[in-house]
């Protein structure tokens, strides 16, 4: 009889020790190893898991992220399917990399060069292997079951070259495609971001940045005029938006005249001018379907034509309480 069965579940119970018996009990039995193995090889269920950075031990975010993740495959291996779960790691991008660097006192691409660059990837080779001993103890003592022994890196040779023939197949049947997007980028590092790397790093702020105000031609002498604080992404301006129900101006000021949100005419036009007529953002797309761009870089694509960029567009997450500072 083992340890398990001879709890009596009338009495009260030290819930951490009865949690660590349960597990000793799945030790014993095999119970992950046998669910695996007992399920017939033709009738697979793949779960993909996206890997856990290795810098560190598991925080509150990894632990409940586990314990969902474990409930799927739980479910489909109880409907006779075959599971397997391998864990695994991300050792790639600037996680490790800044763990790194604070440990061996340097700091950005020029002093990791000097440093030398297979000195500096062999100290984020040694932290990787001293991670996987914390993950193995909590994982298990939240009960979930995963292949911790085969664990899988994304710096293993076998690793990347499946990565590249999973591109290989993609491209081959013409699922890759070459576009342009403006991305988040590092100045310190020298690397472009993600998403996941700026939130890590606990880099947002809210702060008030100044805007530039642009003048977009719709027609002669006139112009849709649009802020932002980000300059450089006039360069890939392919819309302009309006809210379909805020009440647009244009307005006249000297042999110009400029289309701006009624509340936000005198904030944005500087000097004397002279209101010529007001429109809803509906009536405003209608009048005006089109605006000259600045940069004349895009090229149609194959079934695609001009006339599908470079649109004045209504939707309602436009908003007129930003203020632009002059």
């Amino acid at each position: 009889m083992s340890k398990l069965q001879q709890i009596d579940f009338r009495q009260r119970q030290n819930l951490p020790n009865l949690e660590e018996k349960v597990l000793e009990h799945w030790d014993s039995i095999s119970a992950f190893e046998r669910s695996v193995s007992e399920r017939p090889d033709n009738k697979p269920y793949v779960f993909y898991d996206g890997p856990p950075f290795v810098t560190g031990s598991p925080h509150y975010g990894s632990i409940l992220g586990s314990i969902a993740k474990d409930v799927v495959p739980r479910y489909w291996t109880m409907k006779g399917y075959k599971v397997e779960r391998q864990w695994g790691w991300d050792c790639h991008g600037l996680p490790i990399e800044n763990m790194i660097e604070k440990e061996l006192g340097i700091s950005g691409r020029r002093q990791i060069e000097e440093m030398g660059i297979d000195t500096f990837n062999n100290a984020c080779r040694s932290a990787i292997q001293e991670i996987d001993a914390t993950w193995d103890v909590i994982i298990r003592r939240i009960g979930r079951w995963v292949d911790f022994k085969n664990s899988y890196k994304t710096m293993d040779m076998s690793y990347m070259e499946s990565v590249w023939w999973a591109f290989k197949e993609l491209y081959e049947k013409k699922r890759v495609y070459q576009g342009k997007k403006v991305i988040l980028y590092c100045p310190r590092c020298g690397t472009p971001l993600s998403n996941f790397e700026i939130a890590m790093d606990n880099s947002y702020e809210d702060v008030t940045d100044e805007g530039t105000t642009y003048k977009f031609e719709v027609a002669e002498n006139t112009y849709l005029l649009a802020w932002s604080t980000t300059p450089w992404t006039k360069i890939g301006t392919m819309a302009l938006a309006v809210h379909p129900d805020l009440v647009y101006v244009i307005a006249q000021q000297g042999e110009e005249k400029y289309i701006v949100a009624k509340s936000r005419v005198e904030a944005v036009l500087d000097g004397e001018y002279e209101v010529a007529d007001e429109l809803t953002g509906t009536e405003l797309s209608q009048r005006y379907a089109h605006y000259t761009s600045h940069f004349d870089w895009w090229t149609p694509g194959e079934n695609e034509t001009k006339d599908q960029a470079y649109r004045i567009v209504t939707d309602t997450f436009v908003t007129d309480d930003a203020v632009p500072v002059l």
